[in-house]
């Protein structure tokens, strides 16, 4: 189904504790976030449910995509609009089959190898990087800088968000190399003001014709 990539938000509790996940989703949405993908490696499933849940009906009447992370059955239950999954994670086909044809279903891709493997046919997008290395997420694969981002953009069919380590001020580049939105996680979550923090992120607002 159509999404629109342009600002893609990944939560991180421990980055929202001060704030909270639901108050930095509402007021980030507010701010100018298309999509939101509830993240939480440490959580049960029954948290993430709940939680799942509170975003829905945060996100109710907005247009904004709700996305799980990894966590099939916990998308299921909270009736979430789609499913990310890595590498490592759900296999596309598995998330396809369960969530039926109207889900929104991405793929993390770091390589062009990953790209060429990748069921396009079952996925509405990719995310593309990390772009650089980040303390958001640990285990991310080696970074690829623009000009990885920019070669697997040249070879990609899908729709496409770009992620790892971007900031407001790459916001220009991203556009450029071709891609169709950026994600971030902690330049929303944990800012003192996630509204503003995602003013300043919007294209409209940062690209100059």
């Amino acid at each position: 189904m159509p999404i629109d990539l342009s600002l893609y938000l990944v939560t991180d509790a421990e980055l929202c504790r001060d704030i909270g996940v639901e108050q930095t989703v509402e007021a980030a949405v507010n701010g100018g976030v298309t999509v939101v993908q509830l993240r939480d490696k440490h959580a049960s499933d029954e948290q993430m449910i709940a939680q799942g849940k509170r975003l829905k009906a945060i996100l109710a009447g907005t247009g904004v995509p709700l996305i799980i992370n990894d966590r099939l059955q916990v998308a299921l239950a909270c009736q979430a609009d789609g499913l990310h999954v890595g590498q490592s994670d759900t296999a596309v086909q598995e998330a396809r089959s369960a969530m039926g044809p109207q889900a929104i279903i991405g793929l993390s891709i770091n390589t062009l190898e990953q790209l060429q493997a990748a069921p396009i046919e079952l996925l509405d997008y990719v995310g593309l990087g990390p772009v650089f290395a980040t303390i958001s997420k640990q285990d991310h694969a080696q970074p690829i800088g623009f000009g990885g981002l920019a070669a697997l953009l040249k070879a990609c069919p899908l729709p496409s968000v770009a992620i790892g380590g971007l900031k407001a001020e790459h916001a220009i580049s991203v556009q450029q190399a071709g891609a169709n939105g950026l994600a971030v996680i902690s330049a929303i979550c944990g800012q003192p003001d996630p509204y503003q923090a995602a003013r300043a992120l919007l294209w409209r607002d940062t690209y100059v014709t």
